[in-house]
């Protein structure tokens, strides 16, 4: 999928409530053939992110502006950084720096976590 198409996803039922626990494997489910989105928090300096990706889906090459912080919560998956592919299972992450190409290969399907910061880019 091209993380344009991505952006333009509806976001699920909007942000979570703020000051309520939460399970966050739980905040989005799976779909069949479907990547579904769900925001967390959506602010003028960044934004968190949880997604869901069915068998096959992923995420094409971009180079993003700001740094993104991806955690896998359900399954895993291949994160590719300026070629360089890390595999990652549930419970880890990796930081994608700023202006370095990357993208999201699939092991199956899998939920992440996707965390843009903004901010110190002006």
């Amino acid at each position: 999928m091209d993380t344009e198409e991505l952006e333009k996803l509806p976001s699920k039922e909007g942000e979570i409530e703020k000051g309520k626990a939460h399970i966050i494997v739980e905040l989005i489910e799976y779909e069949h053939d479907a990547v579904l989105s769900k925001s967390i928090l959506k602010k003028a300096t960044g934004s968190i992110n949880a997604l869901s990706f069915a068998n096959g889906e992923g995420l094409n090459e971009k180079i993003s502006p700001f740094d993104t912080y991806a955690q896998i919560i359900d399954g895993s998956a291949i994160i590719v950084i300026d070629g360089k592919d890390t595999a990652l299972q549930t419970g880890q992450g990796i930081l994608i720096p700023a202006h370095q190409s990357s993208h999201i290969k699939p092991n199956g399907r899998f939920k992440i976590i996707l965390t843009v910061i903004k901010s110190g880019y002006e």
